[in-house]
């Protein structure tokens, strides 16, 4: 962790150049620290298109296909293609692959499997490289892109029926020990697209597998509000909707409107409903007692002796939208069980997908997450490639490198195409992850969410953003002629320095928006309630980083980072707010508030600092006795049956060191030939 820490702070000084261009980034000037305010702008100075996205869990099928591909990878397409027409051919004489019925196509692709298994490794990669061809769709076949996704989708379901997935997963793990023994013996990091052939082929046919299966599932995705509140009435909480009480309210207004005055036009607004937190009642309850009475009752929310009558009506409002998360409930179970192990009896855990993932990775889950923050680090626009960083290049490099302009500036696009290819992933991945731990378990999530925090994952986003946001998402960094599947159907043609600098059409980069948001909503999640951490924010000078990022206008985007200046405005006094008021006014539009919520003065009982060292260690404390009670159960023996039958425990089958056979008759003579027996004390003992 110390060392993606250092990884972080080290590159925090910020003069590299935007992607794709050839002009410093803005406003930051060269060997500025990343943390120092930086240039005041008037706000609103720059103005920018409403930004019409789609946010979803991916883009769509056709690109998420082609971001598999470097552009550097496209001569490989022909040798796929050779490579199963040879043997193709030799063994089908005569026709074309979709001219095969099911059952000799089934047979076709056994004897390929065969061929996975033979000893011969350059034959081992012809028939891998033939079985991509078929999960890449014959493109040779076909004459157009939807023929090409028809094909492959076909294949890739044939594939995995006939076991494909399993047989690649086995020689992935070969090539993954392979690669291992070559990186000790000789020491040679990969360097260009050659190093990683036999890897890139194999994970090329299980990311095809993988697609197409996740593509067929999103016919009817599972929504996260619907399956959050499936769980509430598994545990026999309210549903809290919000569309009946806005629905209510609009139908009331549109009929006042239509009855007594001219109509208007209405704008269209998200109604949220109160939630009021059981801690808000704790709060306002502990402020009105030591006003009125002089004294606290702790966590007594019902007893109101003493109080005037206008606290009652506000404690019973407060109640009326008192909102009990999963996350409370999971955090109070875990109290009970931590205090009354054996009366409460072992917990029953469902053994779901998120379960057995979280297990899987549990002990080496720290590595974990400084490896993607690693990767994440090198692939940020504004980090500077050093001898000691991680090479993320090397899938993406040529064996020669390029001599001429044109090949500069397409390795160029490549090369930043790939780094904004990574950032969406791993920006991707981590989300998922926190999005799925917390709806399984609130401290598998707040496990994850402490490891990221712990290897620097916020002033890492932070330096993210400390770039020309404009620049990022409108960068061009694509060759629309090139991507996969257009290129396997058409004739490329001809590329020019001026076709690669106009880029594609499109005005915005939906990857690198996508990852922004992503990005945004990561920190959200790792700072949302959690004072030590928004207390960083407010200590590496988030807000003019993250106020600039308004100018692009999306309104997901715009919702996430007035989330996060609002949860940090207490914090930063009040001229800040006073010079702020129009992106005061944007969080007071735009963000949901609790009822009794005064963020806008800094009056929070929550804003004491010394609290924030102290919330911190007592949440790691209950991860670790969480982690210890359901996963390490075989080391906690405190409460552990013990067996005690003579014949049960000397019939256990002890795994013996290797050793102890080769010295057994030397430790029979010690320790018991030689040793007198004492058959008094043995009767007595009797």
């Amino acid at each position: 962790m110390e060392e993606a820490g250092a990884a972080v702070a080290g590159s925090a000084r910020q003069g590299d150049r935007a992607p794709g261009k050839g002009r410093p980034l803005q406003p930051a000037a060269k060997g500025r620290e990343l943390f120092r305010s930086p240039r005041k702008e008037p706000e609103g100075s720059v103005d920018c298109p409403n930004v019409e996205f789609e946010y979803r869990d991916a883009d769509g099928y056709a690109a998420e296909l082609s971001e598999l591909y470097s552009y550097t990878e496209e001569p490989e397409f022909t040798i796929n293609r050779k490579c199963f027409e040879e043997d193709f051919q030799t063994q089908v004489q005569g026709k074309r692959w979709p001219e095969l019925d099911l059952a000799q196509q089934k047979a076709y692709v056994m004897r390929l499997l065969d061929g996975l298994e033979v000893v011969n490794r350059n034959k081992r990669l012809k028939a891998a490289r033939a079985v991509l061809y078929l999960a890449q769709g014959v493109f040779g076949e076909c004459d157009m892109e939807a023929e090409v996704l028809h094909w492959s989708r076909h294949n890739n379901f044939l594939l995995y029926q006939m076991g494909t997935f399993s047989a690649f997963l086995e020689l992935l793990n070969m090539e993954i020990e392979n690669s291992q023994a070559c990186s000790s013996a000789l020491r040679k990091p990969a360097i260009s697209l050659a190093d990683s052939t036999e890897l890139r082929v194999l994970l090329s046919v299980m990311y095809l597998l993988v697609e197409n299966f996740r593509v067929e599932a999103e016919a009817d995705p599972p929504e996260w509000k619907s399956s959050r509140e499936t769980f509430r009435t598994e545990l026999s909480f309210p549903v809290h909707s919000e569309e009946p009480f806005a629905l209510l309210l609009f139908t009331m207004v549109a009929k006042f409107c239509s009855g007594h005055a001219p109509h208007f036009p209405m704008k269209k607004v998200l109604l949220l409903l109160w939630k009021v937190l059981l801690k808000d009642i704790e709060h306002f309850l502990e402020a009105s007692r030591n006003k009125f009475i002089g004294f606290t009752l702790g966590q007594d929310t019902d007893t109101l002796v003493g109080l005037p009558r206008p606290i009652h009506e506000s404690v019973k409002t407060l109640k009326q939208h008192k909102y009990v998360s999963i996350s409370d409930v999971q955090i109070k179970n875990e109290e009970e069980l931590e205090k009354c192990p054996m009366s409460l009896g072992e917990e029953e855990v469902q053994e779901t997908p998120c379960e057995m993932l979280y297990r899987a990775m549990l002990y080496n889950l720290p590595q974990y997450m400084i490896a993607l923050l690693k990767i994440l680090l090198a692939a940020a626009p504004t980090s500077k490639a050093k001898t000691d960083s991680i090479n993320i290049l090397a899938d993406v490099l040529p064996e020669e490198m390029p001599i001429t302009v044109l090949q500069s500036m397409k390795l160029g696009v490549d090369v930043n195409r790939h780094k904004e290819i990574i950032v969406k992933s791993i920006s991707a991945s981590l989300l998922l992850l926190l999005k799925h731990f917390k709806l399984n378990h609130i401290y598998q999530f707040e496990y994850v969410s402490q490891h990221l925090v712990f290897a620097n994952c916020i002033p890492l986003i932070l330096k993210f953003f400390n770039q020309n946001i404009m620049s990022y998402i409108t960068a061009k960094n694509s060759i629309s002629v090139l991507d996969y599947p257009h290129c396997t159907v058409h004739e490329l043609p001809e590329l020019t320095a001026e076709s690669l600098e106009a880029g594609d059409n499109n005005q915005f980069c939906w990857r690198n928006l996508f990852s922004c948001i992503n990005l945004l909503r990561l920190l959200n999640k790792l700072t949302k309630w959690k004072h030590s951490r928004t207390m960083m924010l407010v200590v590496f000078k988030s807000a003019p980083i993250l106020k600039r990022a308004l100018k692009a206008k999306q309104a997901m985007m715009q919702l996430y980072v007035l989330k996060l200046l609002k949860i940090q405005t207490k914090y930063l006094g009040r001229q800040w707010r006073k010079s702020n008021m129009k992106t005061m006014s944007a969080i007071y539009q735009k963000v949901r508030h609790r009822m009794n919520d005064d963020w806008a003065y800094g009056n929070d009982i929550d804003a004491r600092p010394w609290d924030f060292q102290a919330e911190e260690c007592t949440l790691r404390a209950n991860i670790e006795a969480f982690n210890s009670r359901r996963y390490d159960k075989s080391q906690d023996s405190e409460f552990a049956p013990v067996d005690n039958c003579l014949q049960s425990v000397l019939g256990q089958r002890l795994e013996l060191p290797e050793d102890f056979h080769y010295s057994y008759e030397l430790w029979l003579e010690r320790e018991v030939f030689s040793q007198p027996i004492r058959w008094e004390e043995l009767l007595h003992y009797q």
